[in-house]
């Protein structure tokens, strides 16, 4: 019997000291496990960051392409309007031109 509880002693001392390592190994991962979970928190964070900025630059280009656009629409009239007085006066000159030489248009 004596030998038998030596043998139970000796067994709970290497269950007990599995146990400390396995805790060990556990008490580990869950540190790596933190450490990963802080890193990954700090890059979404900064990809947030950088998200926030990019959507602040896409609006500003929206707001100068807006008035891009208006000024391009403002100068085609502008050009529509000016060849359109100076077709109006070829026009003219030219039926002066037709006129004081008696010659008249087909």
């Amino acid at each position: 019997m004596m030998m038998s509880r030596k043998k139970a002693a000796v067994g709970a001392g290497g269950e007990a000291e599995e146990m400390r390592r396995r805790n060990t190994e556990l008490e580990r991962a869950v540190a790596e496990a933190a450490a990963r979970e802080e890193r990954l928190r700090r890059e979404l964070e900064a990809a947030l960051r950088r998200l926030a900025v990019a959507e602040e630059a896409e609006e500003r280009l929206c707001v100068q392409l807006g008035e891009l656009e208006a000024e391009a629409v403002s100068q085609a009239i502008e050009y529509q309007e000016n060849v359109r007085a100076l077709s109006e006066r070829l026009a003219f000159a030219d039926g002066v031109l037709r006129s004081s030489s008696g010659i008249r248009r087909v």
